[in-house]
């Protein structure tokens, strides 16, 4: 078996656990944005067909496949492990001055994504609680697995979307707090968000702020579920 058998080996392995997990964590969280934007008015998402559950409606090929597929690949190749795994997905449109509050329903509309999140997290919470309980099944160790990188997937999602930094969906809810003078001096700050939020990464002070609250909301979830 040559050198790239054995890493592409658990590659794959990594990719087949965490393929359906990652796709129902993006699609349902943009879905989630179209669908509370429309109840309050927006219908920008539904006239382009964004308000679906089709994944290939919401994936950005670069964002969603070949960048978490690269950093896959090479953090196995040369650090031996799965590395940290990063990407984003084709964000929902949402024209926040057609809702009917523009202000109030922005941060409903924002909250709706990460809320979907912490849904899918007690859903595979609930798949894991199967899983154990009917160890007999084929497919019970995979959904196991499956499971278990469900939960932290969306909790992962949830927590990093509820930063508050623009263009993250915690940047538009602290932006709709905020009294309307500050509130646009905020949004001026969004072209620096990515940047800021990729600097975090890097010095991994994202793993420092989120690993205790995944930590700790997994526990939770759990003690709950079983």
């Amino acid at each position: 078996m040559d050198v790239h058998s054995l890493v592409l080996n658990p590659l794959v392995q990594i990719v087949a656990i965490y393929a359906l997990p990652v796709l129902f964590a993006i699609t349902l969280h943009e879905a989630a944005h179209g669908y509370v934007a429309r109840h309050f008015g927006d219908r920008t998402a539904h006239a382009q067909g964004r308000i679906s559950l089709n994944p290939l409606r919401h994936i950005d090929l670069v964002g969603t496949i070949l960048v978490p597929l690269a950093i896959l690949y090479l953090s196995a190749r040369f650090m031996g492990g799965a590395g940290i795994l990063f990407g984003w997905a084709k964000p929902v449109p949402v024209n926040y001055s057609a809702l009917r509050k523009p202000r109030q329903h922005m941060a409903l509309v924002a909250a709706a994504g990460p809320g979907a999140n912490l849904l899918m997290a007690l859903a595979w919470a609930i798949a894991l609680k199967l899983a154990v309980l009917l160890p007999a099944l084929a497919f019970s160790r995979m959904l196991m697995l499956m499971a278990q990188a469900g939960i932290g997937v969306n909790l992962i999602f949830m927590f990093l979307n509820l930063i508050p930094i623009l263009p993250l969906d915690g940047g538009r809810i602290t932006a709709s707090l905020l009294p309307s003078r500050a509130a646009w001096q905020y949004s001026r700050l969004e072209p620096w968000g990515l940047p800021l939020l990729v600097l975090l990464l890097a010095t991994n002070v994202l793993s420092f702020v989120l690993d205790p609250l995944v930590g700790a909301s997994d526990a939770l979830i759990r003690a709950i579920v079983f």
